[in-house]
């Protein structure tokens, strides 16, 4: 199986062609906003965090921002600092520089002399970026270039019975494929990471799967707080969610059957192809942002209640099997499979009309978060107890 996309010269494909118009702290992001809207092809990200943090949280707004950077989807990168931030724009570039062959450049708002010079130059320099993305072709790349990251979010009953199912018999046959998927949200693992670990590839995997879960459960008691009063959300309660038990058995089913060949943690880019989990937290688009970040050229997100939540390098294609929800929130929600509560549409169909949609999105099509033009962004903080 192939799709048209576009050639790194890493290897891998992307299913986009933006330029990236990254901030490298909150005091560049209305700046880095305000230059991609001049810019046909670029894309921005509104960041806010990376300045005045603990050494853990600046690591992984590094790992967040090179992570962006890197991505497939991305052509070149323009970044834009303010000049007194933890990490300097010109040290961000570096970064990335020795991590990818793209052109890179940055700016400093304090440097330029403010924020209209800075604005003028950027845009020049995006604007020749876009230029050079233009004359880019597309080119026909094996489905094994896919990376789909897997998430679900304002899950409802329907998502663990339903929609979970049919994205995880979607994981399987791109696995099959030779795709690889990776799904998230370890602490929606508790409760059933022992159905979830039997899945594992190897021992180690195995253990590693129930220790994260184990070390999430005891860092947050350290804090004072207890996961299971968190889980399942108000939202999740009233959608028929009981204990975070339940919502857990529901969520690991989105990640099909497939041998578990790799655990990693946040924003880490995969090093094997296959079924992949990662260690990440249970918030949606913290979520989605870390599977963005290591490399996920798509993205599938399951929802019962429904979301808006899109992403400005990585289409988000939405899927419910909530009737009500999909007509209620149609302008948000990509694909109904209402059909499988009402009996109408198998699991196994519902995996292969996904296969479809997932298809034709790898070929250019727009997910309704897309063709808003949504970014949702959030980097969790890693800083722990010690």
């Amino acid at each position: 199986m192939n799709f048209w996309g576009y050639k790194r010269a890493d290897g891998r494909a992307g299913i986009r062609n933006h330029v990236l118009i990254l901030p490298t702290c909150a005091c560049g992001s209305e700046t880095a906003r305000i230059v991609a809207s001049q810019i046909r092809g670029a894309v921005n990200i509104i960041f806010n965090t990376g300045c005045s943090d603990v050494a853990a949280n600046t690591a992984m707004s590094q790992k967040i921002l090179t992570g962006f950077a890197c991505n497939p989807n991305v052509f070149g990168v323009v970044i834009i600092g303010l000049g007194c931030e933890t990490v300097p724009h010109a040290k961000l570039r570096e970064k990335i520089k020795s991590m990818t062959n793209k052109p890179v450049v940055s700016f400093g708002i304090q440097e330029e002399g403010g924020t209209l010079k800075t604005i003028e130059k950027a845009v020049r320099a995006a604007r020749n970026l876009a230029a050079s993305a233009s004359l880019q072709q597309k080119e026909l790349c094996d489905i094994s270039e896919l990376l789909l990251g897997i998430e679900c979010g304002g899950s409802d009953a329907t998502s663990g019975i339903a929609s979970n199912p049919a994205v995880g018999e979607l994981s399987d046959k791109l696995i099959d494929l030779g795709a690889s998927t990776l799904m998230s949200e370890s602490i929606e693992w508790i409760g059933g990471e022992h159905v979830l670990a039997k899945r594992a590839a190897t021992p180690e995997i195995h253990n590693q799967i129930i220790k994260i879960c184990a070390d999430y459960e005891k860092h947050l008691l350290a804090a004072g707080q207890d996961c299971r009063a968190g889980q399942p959300t108000p939202g999740n309660k009233f959608g028929g969610l009981s204990t975070i038990d339940e919502k857990s058995l529901g969520c690991i089913r989105k990640g099909g059957t497939r041998p578990i060949v790799e655990v990693l943690k946040q924003a880490e880019r995969p090093t094997k192809r296959g079924a992949i989990v990662m260690d990440t937290a249970g918030y949606d688009i913290s979520s989605v942002t870390s599977m963005v970040a290591a490399g996920c050229n798509a993205i599938i997100f399951t929802t019962g209640r429904g979301t808006p939540t899109g992403n400005a390098i990585v289409p988000v294609l939405k899927v419910t099997a909530n009737a009500q929800t999909f007509s209620w929130l149609e302008d948000n929600i990509d694909v109904d499979l209402s059909g499988i509560i009402e009996g109408t549409l198998t699991i196994t169909e519902s995996g292969d009309l996904l296969l479809k949609e997932i298809y034709d999105v790898c070929n250019g099509k727009l997910t309704k978060a897309e063709a808003y033009g949504f970014s949702d962004i959030a980097v969790d903080h890693v800083c722990r107890f010690v």
